[in-house]
């Protein structure tokens, strides 16, 4: 009986999970579309615009990371709430979190609009493509305010295991922005060819119709979370306090993660266009190879931090050891992947000799990054973060890669000389120097506690 009762367990177990990856692998898959279809198109414009528009990508990169660090951290307490079925607490959560977001948009927003050029000198010093990106600058900043807010509404819900809208708003505005990109940057139907500047006005109008939805299904379909104007100055002190413990350093987690990949990409930047463009390749491979892994983050932290606030802290322990397997088995599958498209990618792009033999090597060495961002992804945002050991990851950071991958690439890169591939594997080492550490850290269980009040 127990046994039966064993089997039934995993079942459902399985079932949930598969409930909540799916959909969120393929928005995964959606948001990388998004990306491939940049890369694709401008990749056959030619490798300047390639090269631009990575770099100038960078600024939105680090924008979403502080608002996925403050949807993050909210979800900590969303999750949790959640399983405690307190459902204004959320609302307010909600609202602490959108205020925030758009006074970062706005600060972002106006920083691109008035210095675009001082911008994307910090990533490149080659002005043909300083001019492109800041081409492409000039137009995305406009859809930096009405993203953080779709952003934010879709991450907070789907704490509460609503995962399927987030599929369907990014399906569309993958539809739209591929649609748009052909007619844009190519000139289809009588119009002129816009090159990069076509990209960005695609994006721009796929996050409207993002926008959109959004608005839609908050004022007519979600009865069970609703955003009140009036959440946005919530007067709970206790819950503010909450919110700045356990949301503040996932913040300045992903702050400090995103200004060191960003300065990986800076140094890459100033070792030539060949070495950017291959680099581009190789994340957007990466992005696409880690879509699972990356669902299972995210299904990791509903789960686990809705057992937690249910009281249940042996199931969590139990769901924990099993997230942490299927992580393993997912990044494997993804370095698999991220060596099978080597070749086919390297033939398609209008590459050059040396870009092509950078990708080759770089592409190997995503392979195994993978596996270890894999691993690391699903304890540190999946399972600390969800029992409010939020601070682990900053130190995971700060210690790994500000304090050794890039130091150590950036001598290589600069004082040393040493060859693009040389440098390439020494600021992409993080992950792999952190996975003894993060084990240790799961297997005190200092990552599981209730943080609802």
């Amino acid at each position: 009986m127990e046994a039966l009762n064993s089997r039934n367990e995993k079942r459902s177990f399985y079932k949930i999970v598969f409930s909540l990856v799916f959909p969120m692998a393929l928005q995964n898959l959606i948001n990388v579309g998004v990306s491939t279809a940049d890369v694709v198109m401008l990749g056959k414009v030619s490798e300047t615009a390639l090269s631009a528009s990575s770099l100038a990508g960078q600024v939105q990169f680090i924008m979403f990371l502080i608002l996925f660090g403050l949807t993050s951290g909210a979800g900590v307490l969303t999750a949790q709430y959640w399983g405690k079925k307190d459902i204004r607490t959320i609302e307010k959560v909600m609202g602490i979190t959108m205020r925030i977001a758009l006074v970062v948009a706005i600060i972002f927003t106006a920083a691109v609009l008035l210095f675009p050029y001082k911008i994307m000198n910090i990533f490149t010093r080659e002005q043909d493509v300083i001019e492109e990106g800041v081409a492409y600058l000039r137009i995305i900043a406009f859809s930096y305010i009405i993203t953080s807010i779709t952003l934010v509404y879709l991450n907070i819900i789907r704490s509460i295991e609503r995962v399927i809208i987030s599929m369907i708003t990014y399906l569309a505005a993958l539809i739209v922005n591929v649609a748009l990109n052909a007619v844009f940057i190519f000139g289809m139907f009588g119009l002129e060819p816009m090159g990069i500047r076509g990209a960005a006005l695609a994006t721009l109008i796929a996050r409207i119709v993002e926008f959109i939805i959004v608005l839609c299904y908050s004022q007519f379909i979600n009865k069970d979370i609703r955003f009140h104007v009036r959440d946005l100055f919530p007067h709970d002190k206790l819950l503010m306090k909450d919110f700045l413990k356990y949301s503040f350093p996932v913040l300045v987690n992903e702050l400090v993660w995103g200004l060191g990949t960003s300065t990986v990409t800076a140094i890459i930047g100033h070792m030539g266009k060949a070495a950017v463009a291959a680099n581009s390749v190789t994340q957007v491979t990466r992005q696409l190879a880690m879509i699972v892994s990356f669902g299972i983050a995210n299904a990791t932290a509903i789960l686990i931090g809705k057992t937690i606030g249910e009281n249940r802290e042996d199931r969590a322990r139990l769901y924990a050891k099993r997230f942490i397997r299927m992580s393993v088995i997912f990044g494997i599958i993804g370095a698999l992947v991220i060596l099978g498209v080597s070749a086919t990618v390297k033939d398609y792009l209008s590459l050059g000799d040396e870009a092509k033999t950078y990708l080759t090597f770089m592409m190997f060495v995503m392979s195994y990054f993978a596996i270890g961002q894999s691993y690391n992804t699903v304890l540190v945002v999946g399972i600390c973060r969800s029992g409010g050991d939020t601070k682990f990851g900053l130190f995971l950071d700060v210690v790994f890669l500000c304090g050794i991958s890039i130091p150590v690439g950036a001598i290589a890169a600069f004082l040393l000389k040493l060859p693009v591939p040389a440098v390439y594997a020494l600021l992409l080492s993080d992950e792999i120097l952190k996975i003894p550490v993060s084990t240790w850290r799961y297997k005190t269980m200092k990552w599981l506690r209730n943080v609802t009040r």
